[in-house]
This record gives C-alpha cells, structure tokens and sequence, in this order.
C-alpha cells in the first residue's frame, strides 16, 4: 500500500519545491483607491522573490499595465500626496519589471502622458497593451485587493458568530 493510503487529517501537508520555468506574468492594475497599487506590489515582490529562489530570474519577465485610480498615486504631479511611490515604482524597475500606463486612463482623470515618473512608459490603451503580451504568452495576473484575514482573526469571528 502507499503512504496515500495510510494519510490522514492530522499528517502534514507535503512541500513541493520544484523549479519553475521562466515566468511570463502580465498584472493588471485597475484599483478603485490610488494607494491599491503600491499594495499591489506586495504581488510583483512576492512573485519577484519566488521566481528568485524556484525560478529562472535571468529569463523571467513581469510586466504592469496600470489603467485605474492607482495612476494618481503613479503621476509625477502628485508626489508630495505619494512621497514615496517614485521610490517604489524605481524598486520594482530596476529589479527588471516593466510598468505601463494607458493613456486612456491617464487622459480620463486629467493627465498628460509625459506627467507620470520617468520609469512608467505611457501606452495608448491599457485593452491593447494587455492584449499584446497576452499574445507573446504572458500569464494574465489579476491582484485583486482585499483585507487580510488571519487565523486568530478567523477564530474570533467563529467563536463570535456561535
């Protein structure tokens, strides 16, 4: 018989560290509250840091076309309401990310293109742009945003609701 068989709910679960290929991973940022992206770069960071320790770092590639309410908070003209998302968005570049902002988007809530930090590049639509690394075959990514929930958190609320 198999060690499968004899499983059971107190067994642990297994770990499997296997190496990836290389990532090809497209986000998109479309957030309702400027400051959602700069959260959502926990996702670029995370995947980043995996990519590092299971992947192919020196073939990977990800990609960010932002079209939401996060391009406030991406506009040059705003930096002193977003002290430190310049910083950031350098961070996530110079670790080889590529950041893309629809003008669509930007032109819709009062920006120029050349009014975002110099490590964003302006493209003329945020459909076409995810499109085409859709087509050279990037994973679409989506980092959706919602509170953290924790265990002890989760406890409270069961024992709460009985």
């Amino acid at each position: 018989m198999s060690a499968a068989a004899w499983a059971g709910p107190q067994d642990p679960s297994p770990f499997d560290g296997t190496r990836y290929a290389p990532q090809k991973a497209l986000y998109d940022f479309n957030f309702a509250r400027p400051l959602e992206g700069k959260a959502a770069f926990g996702y670029i960071k995370n995947h980043l840091r995996a990519i590092k320790e299971y992947g192919d770092p020196a073939k990977s590639h990800i990609v960010i076309v932002a079209h939401g309410n996060e391009l406030h908070a991406f506009s040059r003209l705003n930096r002193a309401a977003y002290p430190d998302m310049y910083d950031e968005l350098k961070a996530l570049k110079e670790a080889g990310v590529t950041i893309r902002v629809c003008s669509n988007a930007a032109r819709s809530r009062g920006y120029k293109p050349d009014e975002f930090y110099d490590v964003i590049t302006v493209v003329p639509a945020a459909v076409i742009d995810l499109a085409k690394w859709q087509n050279e075959g990037y994973s679409y990514m989506y980092a959706e945003m919602f509170p953290r929930l924790t265990r002890e958190e989760l406890v409270k609320q069961t024992v709460e609701l009985q």
